[in-house]
């Protein structure tokens, strides 16, 4: 499975912004035209679909009273430069993991870029806040333990959607939680009392898919409420882009400018 996951990496071209956006609109469409035609139904790989259903309305409450609003904040008021400068600065902290991610995954050659990357955004990209390595043709890209396990034929268990958090799976929770503790700021500064440090590695992965996302936050909530039962196709959205992001990695979208 190595073999095939290695193959399917090494034909993808890091995209432009603008046709990012286009394959991810088409996706949700054709979902919200799948829900439409069909209605709600059963899922034999969500065997928990009342829970789940139940905890997806309470995190799309959560989300229209707290993340639509700072998501509405962050990409209207705060200046394109800023958001640039926290966006690589944040993708540079997550590069460590990364690249133990691509060595266990034999992605030798990517762990290389990860790690020339990491180098100069650290250095002359003062501390990540200027992409360097983009600039010299090193691509930007993530990878996590789920996706590790992922790659050496772990089931991903069961669907589930979880307070706050959203869709996962077994294995990417137990992914999630191997990342953080592997995370180095999970073990500096040491004099740090251990609670404090474990609040700042998780805050800060908290934080990176909401500044990730936040330009199509709005977006995909459209789109979802066009559909019959936006629960199934929040679940479709998911799995597929899962299953993308394990076969060629995640690649971290541009801000604006």
């Amino acid at each position: 499975m190595g073999h095939r996951v290695a193959a399917g990496r090494a034909n993808r071209v890091a995209p432009a912004r603008a046709r990012r956006a286009r394959p991810f609109a088409l996706l949700v469409a054709t979902l919200l035209l799948a829900g439409c035609a069909t209605g709600p139904q059963g899922d034999l790989g969500d065997p928990f679909e009342r829970t789940n259903r139940a905890t997806y309305a309470f995190n799309d409450k959560f989300n229209s009273n707290v993340t639509l609003p700072i998501a509405w904040v962050y990409v209207n008021y705060l200046p394109g430069r800023v958001r640039k400068g926290v966006h690589n600065a944040l993708s540079n902290v997550e590069s460590p993991v990364t690249f133990a991610n691509d060595v266990l995954q034999g992605e030798l050659g990517r762990a290389g870029e990860t790690l020339a990357r990491f180098l100069l955004n650290s250095t002359v990209g003062l501390g990540g806040l200027f992409d360097v390595g983009a600039m010299h043709g090193l691509p930007r890209h993530l990878s996590d333990f789920g996706q590790t396990l992922a790659v050496y034929g772990v089931g991903s268990g069961p669907f589930l959607v979880l307070p706050i958090i959203g869709p996962s799976t077994p294995r990417d929770i137990v992914g999630t939680g191997v990342d953080l503790i592997a995370d180095p700021l999970f073990y500096v500064p040491a004099d740090w009392p251990l609670l404090a440090r474990a609040g700042t590695v998780v805050g800060i992965h908290t934080v990176m898919p909401l500044e990730r996302n936040a330009g199509t936050i709005l977006l995909r909530r459209q789109l979802g409420q066009g559909s019959l039962d936006p629960y199934a196709t929040m679940r479709s959205v998911y799995r597929q882009q899962r299953e993308r992001e394990i076969q060629g990695g995640v690649l971290v979208p541009d801000t604006d400018d």
